[in-house]
């Protein structure tokens, strides 16, 4: 277990006393225990001493109201009869005149009585009774008056015997204290060491993750709160296992699909530099298809290259998120795709649709669309392109996809048998995939009515840039 004490300086540039969990679960233990303590023996404390207290007052003021209605006592007043000798003992016993005289019946210390006492040998308050301090001792002494008229009776009883009960008391309960504060820190240790063993193993677990990393799922016991911790670190590990997985994925995929294109234009790259600028050696017609074949895969190069920066972004690049016609977005896709396809027609029906998000990403994503309609499409085919609350659907005339593979074309890099020999790098649905779930939107394929694919994005969005979204 660790009970290390850092020290160093914080964020604000102070210094601070940092203490380890373990520490600071025995320390609150045994200030709380401490505290329960506290409070448990000052209640128990105060409570016996005001009971007890309350107990010989109302014996004490009994006694001496029992004694004034007794003439034999007020005989006694001028005989220096000891108190023990009529059966008080353990009182003192006086009288007080209403001329401020007194009398006391034994020989004891003299009692210093005062004007609470007088009062009542007035006849102006009917008793009193408080605590004197008679010859460094605590006395009791309470005053009544008795059938005399200007005469008040004075009893007083020693406390000695309930200090003394109260000390005792008093240092059984701290005695007690400081045993229940002890075992409240074995109790704080016992708890420090066996309930945060979870947390050290989960703690030794995840440095070994960071040391080895190894992605390898933690064990989980329990249903209590560290083994939800160790849930969520289980779910962290899937996700960074599978986003590794895509990475490692991604790079294969890219060195294999730029191998093809770079051994081609090395080739042709070396064909030109071996011909040199000898007309013999390579003809003029066969130096300008080299020519055009570079410019062709340099072309496709960039185009890949595009593609992979694009896919290999977890998170979309939010240059200008705005509300977007995606009306105006299909039109202007159609426009640049009958520039690169111009042998075939295109039906176009749109209606407004406003979403929010990036217009650069949402174009690419309908011209890729339009793209692998045009690919497909026979010579002097026809592309349909509908626009209806944001469903966009492209229908081409080609031969159609497979049920098998229609959710396959939207992985990278994958290529149907039949599309191996066409251009293309296998990236153009998969973009289309990725820019329709940056909108909290879906593709899918499925096949139109010619027999051809059609391809149908769904986007969230609204008919008006006032309206509700949808």
């Amino acid at each position: 277990m660790s009970w290390s004490l850092a020290v160093g300086p914080g964020p604000d540039g102070r210094w601070h006393y940092r203490r380890s969990l373990a520490s600071r679960v025995v320390l609150l233990t045994t200030m709380a225990v401490a505290l329960a303590v506290a409070f448990v023996a000052v209640g128990a404390y105060v409570t016996a001493r005001v009971q007890m207290q309350d107990s010989l007052d109302r014996n004490l003021e009994k006694r001496a109201n029992a004694a004034a209605g007794s003439n034999t006592l007020l005989a006694l007043a001028d005989t220096k009869v000891p108190s023990w000798a009529i059966g008080a003992a353990d009182v003192r016993i006086a009288f007080l005149y209403s001329n401020g005289h007194g009398q006391i019946l034994d020989r004891g210390p003299n009692i210093e009585l005062g004007a609470p006492e007088l009062k009542v040998a007035l006849g102006e308050s009917d008793s009193s009774l408080r605590t004197l301090l008679i010859a460094d001792e605590r006395y009791r002494v309470v005053a009544v008056p008795t059938q005399a008229d200007g005469v008040a009776l004075i009893m007083a009883q020693p406390l000695a015997d309930q200090d003394l009960i109260l000390a005792r008391l008093g240092w059984v309960t701290l005695a007690f204290g400081i045993l229940g504060v002890v075992t409240a820190t074995f109790a704080g240790l016992g708890v420090a060491t066996n309930g945060l063993r979870p947390v050290r193993r989960l703690t030794d677990a995840v440095e070994d993750i960071a040391r080895t990393e190894d992605l390898t799922p933690l064990p989980v016991e329990g249903d209590d709160e560290v083994a939800r911790l160790a849930t969520a670190f289980n779910h962290m590990l899937t996700a960074l296992d599978a986003s590794r997985t895509r990475q490692r994925q991604l790079v294969a995929d890219a060195g294999h699909e730029l191998r093809t294109p770079l051994t081609a234009l090395r080739t042709n790259i070396e064909l030109l530099t071996m011909a040199g600028n000898d007309p013999d050696a390579l003809p003029a017609e066969a130096r300008t298809e080299l020519l055009d074949d570079i410019r062709a895969q340099i072309e496709e190069l960039t185009t890949l290259i595009g593609d992979l920066t694009a896919l290999a972004r977890e998170e979309p690049v939010r240059l200008q998120v705005e509300a977007i016609d995606l009306g105006e977005v299909v039109e202007h896709a159609v426009q640049r795709v009958r520039l690169r396809a111009p042998g075939l027609s295109y039906e176009v029906f749109t209606r407004p649709w406003w979403v929010v998000g990036d217009a650069a990403e949402l174009e690419r994503a309908v011209t890729n669309l339009l793209d692998n309609a045009a690919k497909w499409s026979p010579a002097e085919g026809q592309v349909t392109v509908r626009l209806s609350d944001g469903v966009l659907t492209v229908d081409d005339q080609g031969p159609g996809i497979a049920e098998a593979d229609r959710t396959l074309i939207f992985d990278r890099f994958w290529r149907s048998p039949d599309a191996r020999t066409m251009p293309g790098s296998g990236l153009g649905l998969a973009i289309v995939r990725q820019v329709a779930e940056r909108h909290s939107g879906t593709v899918h394929a499925t096949e139109n009515a010619s027999g051809g694919a059609r391809l149908v994005l769904r986007l969230p969005g609204k008919e008006r840039p006032d309206a509700p979204v949808a």
